[in-house]
């Protein structure tokens, strides 16, 4: 079986050939199905590799402010007794929210800057100080995520943005540049105005803020910085990083139930036409085998020849799959597909899916569908092939 015969290859390929309409039917088949698992696969792993990039970045801790069991705005002065314990390297106040903008059905997260303090990550950090940024947070001016522009953009919005205030009057907010950050997801619907700004488009008092976050400068004493905060102020809220991620996590599981019920009835559809060959041969390709045999094939030379056949058809299925696959995912941003993953609500704006390069995924694509459509081919071969000549042609 290892050993390559070329003239037998040039007779797999021919009998392929004299099949036209069933060669190219299981090709079609075996395609779309490695496609639909190899995008799912795909879908997943950039998601995930985007939520760990995300959730590496948070800070330490966060803390909010509970008021008859509903999270509510936090004094800022909590922050001054936060950052005097042992241990914490810093505690800043942040001032955000969420906007709606009605016209396109989407959600802006609005985040209040003040480009002289310490920003809570360094992607963001490098944001404000990037080509001068920080000049441009002046009272009545924006930085937008590449997303926002889009929507803002789609609504004749091209230089400046109205926001409907609390009052219900309007407020012009000048469009000072567009930037981007190296996690998508977390920038890509964020609007950068300054913290005078942001209270006013939040309607949030001066002495309040959204919540606190705080940097611990050892991440073994996150446990003993989250006792010390509680210890002060029964009432908050804390969530470390590590609880953002358990909680993205099963968000994810429960996406990913969804994924496994598609994978399942994709993998159901291969093994129904896998049952099929495995059920047995057509008399013509019975009658092949046994011509075969009377003209001196062997056994071996016949399941050989059943190999290249079977393998020719999976292998160039599978390249084509994954490489739609990969266009779908990478090219197109995976259209339908990824609202399994991400939900179907509006109140969203989009983000381009990161390139993963998993081989592991390829490698499990690729040993679920091949060995099995190449072994369901060569097992009723070899149980036809080990009958006599006459009695196959019979």
């Amino acid at each position: 079986m290892l050993n390559i015969n070329l003239y037998l290859i040039e007779y797999a390929i021919n009998s392929l050939l004299r099949q036209k309409a069933k060669t190219l039917f299981i090709f079609f088949v075996f395609t779309f199905l490695v496609f639909l698992i190899s995008s799912v696969f795909f879908i997943s792993n950039s998601i995930k590799h985007e939520l760990k990039s995300t959730t590496e970045k948070l800070p330490s801790l966060t803390i909010q402010q509970l008021k008859g069991g509903k999270i509510t705005y936090i004094d800022k002065a909590i922050a001054d007794d936060i950052v005097a314990i042992a241990g914490v390297k810093n505690a800043l106040p942040r001032v955000w929210g969420y906007y709606f903008f009605q016209n396109a059905g989407a959600n802006f997260t609005v985040m209040g800057i003040d480009g002289f303090e310490a920003q809570y990550t360094q992607s963001l950090s490098k944001v404000v100080k990037n080509s001068g940024n920080i000049t441009k947070l002046e009272e009545s001016s924006m930085l937008i995520g590449e997303g926002v522009k889009e929507i803002l953009s789609q609504n004749y919005y091209k230089n400046f943005f109205n926001f409907i205030l609390s009052d219900g009057s309007m407020k012009k907010v000048d469009i000072a540049g567009v930037f981007k950050s190296d996690i998508e997801l977390q920038s890509n619907d964020m609007v950068l105005v300054s913290k005078e700004l942001a209270h006013e488009i939040l309607d949030i008092e001066d002495y309040l803020s959204t919540d606190i976050v705080v940097e611990i400068s050892n991440p073994e004493e996150v446990d003993t910085v989250v006792q010390k905060i509680q210890n002060l102020y029964p009432s908050l809220r804390i969530v470390s990083k590590e609880d953002f991620l358990v909680s993205y996590e099963n968000i994810f599981d429960y996406k990913s139930g969804v994924f496994l019920a598609l994978f399942i009835i994709s993998l159901f559809t291969f093994f129904i036409i896998i049952y099929d060959k495995v059920s047995g041969l057509t008399s013509a390709e019975k009658k092949e085998i046994g011509i075969l045999k009377a003209l001196g094939w062997g056994v071996d030379d016949i399941l050989k020849e059943k190999f290249y056949e079977s393998f020719v058809v999976s292998f160039l299925s599978y390249l084509a799959g994954v490489l739609f696959a990969f266009i779908f995912v990478y090219f197109l941003n995976a259209p339908v597909l990824r609202d399994i993953f991400e939900g179907y609500s509006q109140l969203k704006t989009t983000f381009t899916l990161p390139f993963v390069f998993d081989f592991q995924t390829l490698m499990l694509v690729f040993f679920i569908t091949i060995p099995v459509y190449v072994a369901a081919t060569i097992i009723p071969s070899w149980k036809v092939a080990t009958l006599d000549a006459d009695e196959v042609i019979r």
